[in-house]
């Protein structure tokens, strides 16, 4: 590997994660990585793009039993129950969160291929719950530990589009970054699981990249449309 690539070279579990989540997860997306940078034309400004960005987050994560809770059933690892106790409960305040917004930014654009799109997104849905009860053990907790992870680059972009709205944001109750590899470690250290968490993180990622590039897809049809 280059020594000058930002991406180090890796040995556990929780490097390989982190990895999986700077190289593919939502910070490392073109559409996303202006809003996180605060860049004034970037779609979390926009009040079109931000509202069909929170609508589709919502039909992904908006729903009980979302992808931690159904991970909360195949987690039996003692090292993951606090993680998972407060991830379970953390993810129900961004679900609150969420839901506000979505509430005040309004209703679901209309863009060309809505019909195609709901699939798409039903289709997502159904892959993630999938993912998220998987009896493979270490699938179930990768996937839960990759959403609360890229959630972190979500929330940002929530909470630009929020402040803008009017919306206090809050501060968030899930585990940090630092807490979720601490307990992959752990978790490494009992059980041979490293390949299984990664399948499961890497499915969710991809599950996350699948939607920005349609959010970023569908916002290009209706600029095009505008023209």
């Amino acid at each position: 590997m280059d020594m000058h690539s930002p991406f180090r070279m890796v040995n556990t579990t929780a490097e390989l994660v982190e990895n999986l989540v700077a190289r593919e997860g939502t910070a490392g997306h073109g559409y996303c990585a202006g809003a996180i940078a605060r860049e004034a034309d970037s779609f979390a400004r926009k009040a079109v793009d931000f509202a069909d960005a929170v609508h589709h987050l919502s039909l992904l994560h908006g729903h009980v039993p979302g992808v931690i809770d159904h991970a909360a059933t195949r987690i039996a690892d003692n090292a993951a129950r606090d993680w998972v106790v407060r991830a379970v409960d953390g993810f129900s305040r961004e679900r609150l969160y969420l839901n506000a917004i979505v509430v005040a930014a309004g209703p679901l654009p209309s863009t060309s291929g809505q019909d195609q799109v709901t699939t798409i997104v039903a289709q997502q849905c159904r892959a993630l719950d999938m993912l998220a009860q998987s009896d493979r053990r270490g699938c179930a907790i990768g996937a839960a530990m990759a959403l609360v992870l890229d959630w972190e680059a979500i929330r940002a972009i929530l909470n630009i589009g929020a402040a803008r709205l009017g919306i206090e944001p809050r501060e968030s109750q899930l585990p940090s970054a630092q807490e979720t590899y601490a307990v992959l470690d752990i978790l490494e250290q009992d059980h041979p699981i490293g390949r299984a968490v990664q399948f499961g993180a890497s499915q969710l990622l991809g599950q996350h990249r699948g939607v920005w590039d349609l959010l970023q897809a569908r916002s290009q049809v209706r600029a095009v449309s505008a023209e």
